[in-house]
């Protein structure tokens, strides 16, 4: 299982300040702060931790997540979302296909997906890519894998 470790203080102001050392949510409903709410690892073996979503945020507006897609990353075939993705790549090189048309992207970079079209991630480089991904409304975390197959990330807990 990949062992999640804490993103560059720049991707967190990009997170809305998501990922910290504690939960701390307030009366009117969100988190000014929280280090996530709960983390999968799937069969291919991608790691999603989830930083920010609508029980920390108050509202399914976003859903902010840390992937990891480990080395040898190269799917058949390609999935779609119901929301608009966005990844900002940290590490490594991530082959973005939209649509059948290969991006590369480099730590630093920006992908986006819009709703219907189709996405297959590859992993182009020697090491893992680490991204920083954005599901704009939320709602694609549960999608992705039902509710009782994440683990949950107690308050106020962080690596």
């Amino acid at each position: 299982m990949y062992r999640f470790q804490p993103l560059p203080s720049a991707i967190l102001v990009i997170a809305l300040c998501a990922s910290s050392a504690v939960d701390a949510q307030t009366p009117d409903g969100y988190a000014r702060a929280s280090a996530g709410t709960r983390e999968i690892t799937l069969g291919s073996g991608t790691a999603i931790k989830l930083l920010l979503e609508a029980s920390n945020l108050g509202d399914s507006g976003i859903e902010v997540g840390e992937i990891v897609f480990p080395t040898g990353t190269n799917p058949a075939g390609g999935h779609r979302h119901g929301s608009t993705e966005i990844f900002y790549v940290v590490e490594g090189v991530l082959g973005h296909v939209v649509n059948g048309v290969d991006y590369r992207l480099e730590p630093g970079m920006v992908g986006v997906v819009k709703p219907g079209d189709e996405i297959t991630h590859r992993v182009l480089s020697d090491i893992p890519v680490r991204a920083l991904v954005l599901w704009l409304p939320g709602g694609e975390a549960d999608r992705i894998a039902q509710a009782d197959l994440w683990t949950m990330i107690p308050p106020g807990f962080f690596e």
